[in-house]
């Protein structure tokens, strides 16, 4: 680890932070309806779908819209991948994908994973990139902040029984935070070298005289949303690990801006919708704290290089290069890789496969923490919430007190609930980790033994359960129970977790917000907090330790002694 490597990571955190404060503010007003500037085009979208955005939804109604919006997209998007091969915009001639990978796919991008048992350049044709992933990427990101403002509603005021209009946030959303965002982004990316073209793949001759085929297409506006709506989705293969997905350093950075700036403000818009920007800092000081652990765990862990190599001779300064590319460097590699898997972006800078034991673990322990360090697009801070509500519930049995956020009693309905959510993830993860290990049709797909192959399959379900999208390399994910199971687990990740939040949203709307008094927990400073931070960790590691010590744990120590654990 170097000082210079410590001010680009200091710098990246602190521009993103520095924009989150005024998107904060915007998402706020957007969220009350203050923003009104694509009108015309809103009121027509409003006409076609025979919706009236002033007519509220309870939590049911709510949560059937978004249900219901989210599966008209899975069989529209499945349909597109299945007949690929007959529709236009297909110059490269990719046949239509089978059923179990078209199902895996499409759920994918549905519930905001992402997750790719494909190569994109080889296996989806430009109109599937198009219409299929890009507007999903839009379309995910678009319900989980609007479900998130629909949450941050259940606290501004007592006695609701309506959150707002799903159909209403989910189109405001697109037309004004993440559409302009997008198209300001991608016009930087296509100056900065990314291809945005619907012209046919290059050929060039190499040095050798050999012909080789240059994959290109419509990349930098599907990057700029794949980032910022924590997507992940690569138009490539290998990610950002491409030339034309992260062409530069500068590009590198702006990606790790993007996929960590809306979580970050919607944390500030929290804070503005209920009355008080002190609780929307005191979440995003806990988010960004554990972006910045997270970061120097991973810097510390690759920078200390491969025993291995060193074992063999090879100069351990330059730290633990495979996988990784010098455009970047490890800060940036570090850096992006605690954003990406913290906030459910699953985009990569780098191969987790070739990282060492220990920075291995931190990506795949970031994400079993619950994707709110900081979170999905919307799905970070409601996730938070949950986590919140249950650490002023060990507050209060800690003085006996009933527990109370944001003047919000919060009684046993909220806390079962809450629990509820919270044990979809590691039921989703370590439940189909555990059948796969012992079924030869999962097995064959491992591509190491020991620790390191659990490693690939913890991390698999770990990811689609998680709505991450990123991956070990070699686990051949395209096969039938694979496809299938991790499309269940990423179902269960979004939607298992979100209905019972919604619930908790309908439950504490309802309720009187009662003023502060003075035996009152106050959750806007450094005591709550760490506390939050504190609950986090334990129910982390109460679920996940287990399997880590068999993982990756076991490797470091393998890979220290020459034993095998």
């Amino acid at each position: 680890m170097t000082l210079l490597g410590w001010a680009q990571i200091a710098l990246v955190l602190a521009l993103t932070v520095a924009a989150a404060v005024p998107i904060g503010r915007y998402i706020a007003a957007v969220a009350d309806g203050r923003v009104t500037w694509l009108r015309p085009v809103e009121t027509l979208f409003y006409r076609v779908g025979g919706i009236d955005p002033a007519r509220g939804q309870d939590w049911r109604g709510y949560a059937l819209a978004m249900l219901a919006a989210n599966a008209a997209g899975f069989v529209l998007l499945f349909a597109i991948l299945r007949l690929q091969g007959v529709l236009p915009l297909n110059p490269q001639g990719a046949s239509g994908m089978s059923s179990w990978l078209a199902f895996n796919t499409a759920v994918s991008f549905v519930t905001n994973t992402n997750w790719q048992a494909y190569s994109g350049e080889v296996a989806a044709s430009y109109l599937s990139q198009m219409a299929g992933f890009t507007v999903q990427n839009f379309l995910s990101a678009s319900t989980g902040i609007a479900l998130a403002l629909a949450v941050s509603r259940a606290f501004a005021r007592g006695g609701l029984r309506e959150l707002g209009n799903f159909w209403a946030d989910f189109t405001r959303v697109t037309l004004y935070v993440l559409l302009p965002m997008a198209v300001v982004l991608g016009f930087a990316f296509v100056a900065l070298g990314m291809p945005q073209t619907l012209a046919d793949y290059a050929t060039a001759t190499t040095l050798e005289g050999a012909q080789q085929t240059i994959p290109l297409g419509p990349v930098a506006f599907q990057v700029a949303i794949k980032h910022l709506g924590t997507n992940g989705g690569g138009f490539f293969g290998v990610n950002s690990l491409h030339p034309f997905e992260g062409p530069d350093a500068i590009a590198t950075a702006l990606q790790i801006m993007a996929q960590a700036v809306i979580p970050f403000a919607l944390c500030l818009a929290f804070g503005r919708i209920v009355g008080d920007i002190r609780q929307g800092r005191a979440l995003l000081a806990v988010m960004l704290g554990f972006v910045v652990v997270a970061t120097a765990a991973i810097y510390a862990a690759e920078a200390a290089g491969n025993p291995l190599m060193t074992a063999m001779g090879v100069d351990p300064a330059m730290g633990n290069m495979e996988g990784k590319d010098v455009r970047f460097g490890l800060p940036l590699v570090a850096l992006f890789t605690a954003t990406t898997t913290g906030a459910s972006c699953g985009a990569v800078n780098a191969m987790f496969d070739s990282f060492t034991p220990l920075g291995g673990m931190v990506p795949l322990f970031l994400i079993q923490l619950g994707e709110v360090l900081p979170g999905g697009v919307g799905s970070g801070l409601y996730g938070m919430l949950v986590f919140a509500l249950l650490a002023v519930f060990v507050a209060g049995l800690m003085v006996g007190r009933t527990p109370e956020y944001l003047g919000k009693k919060v009684q046993a309905r909220e806390i079962k609930l809450a629990m509820l959510a919270v044990l979809i993830l590691p039921t989703a993860i370590l439940g189909f980790t555990a059948v796969s290990l012992v079924l030869p049709a999962a097995i064959s797909s491992i591509q190491d033994g020991g620790p390191h192959g659990l490693s690939e399959m913890l991390y698999a379900y770990t990811s689609a359960a998680g709505n991450n999208g990123s991956a070990f390399g070699g686990l051949t994910a395209d096969t039938p129970w694979l496809n299938t199971t991790l499309g269940i687990a990423m179902l269960l990740g979004r939607f298992a977790f979100v209905v019972p939040v919604m619930a908790i949203a309908g439950s504490l709307a309802a309720k009187p917000r009662a003023p502060e008094g003075a035996g009152t927990f106050p959750t806007h400073g450094p005591l709550f907090a760490g506390l939050l931070a504190g609950v986090i960790l334990i129910l982390g590691g109460l679920q996940f330790l287990p399997s880590l010590t068999l993982g990756p744990i076991a490797e470091h120590f393998s890979l220290l002694t020459g034993k095998t654990f």
